[in-house]
């Protein structure tokens, strides 16, 4: 079996940072979106990956290589235009070939893996099983309609009266029937491929079609709101690990990670909590739900349920809170005071804060 990963698109909803950077390596838990989604397919045995890339797939290939890092093998496949999902499968053909496959969004969280699914797929192996999760606003997806034996008898992009609220959470494994599929839909009124329309053809010819509801912890990546939803789930499974120099007038608490070369000087870091390597914290209190990335300075300054990216250097702000600061961004304070403030700063940036 082969994977496809789905590593295109504009990534609106995460501006600014995605003026600078793609979605995919938005850091959870001082990792790459896009590094989770990979170890999550090598956990599946899969070794062969194609990743769809478009405007940023240089500066994807820069952090992710030619995955022998993360024990994969990687085939870069450039999309010029995101032009769906189906299109993707469209213009990997020739990497792709007769094989089984799986196609995974680049930007989904699903720390749990999908071992039961792709177990589920090869024992079975219709020609499509879909990874399905119930949602409170299914308007917005890709929505199954199943049977009593788990096949799908229908399925619609975004409809505006669902008839189900089971979503399609961005997961798929196919045979090679997808390819005929494929070939013979149209654009869809926003004038893309949708791979709805491909599996549903499928459905509508006869073909075998089934889905698995998931029920562990997923997340689309999309929004700041949810990144840090996802980096805070991440946290709650670390295991202590301090490889950095903590003085004896700093103190930690709860499941704390100091990676190497990291520095904590007169602070308190309350876990879960990531510092990154080369990073020095003085004079501060880092609170529950945080990472703190490779490389950044952050002096007297109380920061909890935030992401700051690597580079990035906080100073003397009282209080930080549900915020995400991007790489080599500055943030300082006109004044000491005790308001907590919560700030989206994109990469570059400098910003001061006076209470």
């Amino acid at each position: 079996m082969k994977a496809l990963v789905l590593s295109g698109g504009a990534g609106t909803r995460l501006r600014p940072f995605s003026y600078s950077m793609p979605k995919q390596l938005i850091p959870i838990a001082n990792k790459p979106v896009l590094e989770h989604v990979l170890e999550n397919i090598r956990d599946l045995d899969i070794t062969d990956v194609g990743v769809i890339v478009g405007d940023w797939g240089p500066e994807i290939r820069e952090v992710i290589g030619d995955g022998s890092r993360l024990g994969v093998r990687i085939t870069y496949i450039p999309q010029e235009k995101p032009l769906g999902l189906a299109h993707c499968v469209a213009i990997s053909r020739a990497f792709l070939g007769d094989d089984d496959f799986v196609l995974y969004l680049g930007d989904n969280m699903l720390p749990e893996g999908v071992a039961d699914v792709a177990e589920q797929f090869t024992k079975t192996r219709p020609d499509a099983h879909v990874v399905v999760q119930k949602v409170p606003d299914p308007q917005g997806f890709g929505v199954a309609e199943l049977g009593t034996d788990g096949r799908v008898e229908h399925l619609v992009e975004k409809p505006s009266r669902p008839r189900s609220d089971l979503a399609l959470i961005g997961v798929y494994f196919f045979t090679d029937r997808i390819h005929r599929a494929v070939a013979a839909i149209g654009s869809s009124a926003r004038g893309e491929l949708e791979i709805t329309d491909a599996i549903q053809w499928l459905v509508r010819h006869g073909h075998e079609v089934r889905a698995s509801e998931y029920t562990g912890y997923w997340k689309d990546t999309g929004r700041v709101e949810d990144v840090l939803e996802c980096n805070q789930q991440l946290l709650g499974c670390l295991t202590t690990d301090v490889r950095g120099d903590v003085d004896a007038l700093s103190r930690l608490s709860g499941r704390v990670v100091i990676e190497e070369g990291a520095r904590v000087l007169r602070s308190q870091v309350e876990g879960p909590v990531i510092i990154g390597a080369g990073t020095v914290v003085e004079d501060s209190r880092i609170g529950p739900g945080t990472t703190v990335g490779r490389h950044c300075v952050v002096r007297y300054t109380r920061l909890t349920y935030s992401i700051v990216m690597d580079g990035a250097c906080i100073t003397a702000v009282p209080g930080l809170r549900g915020s995400v600061i991007g790489r080599n961004a500055t943030v300082g304070a006109g004044r000491v005071g005790d308001a907590d403030h919560r700030l989206v700063v994109g990469d570059d940036t400098r910003i001061e804060v006076t209470a």
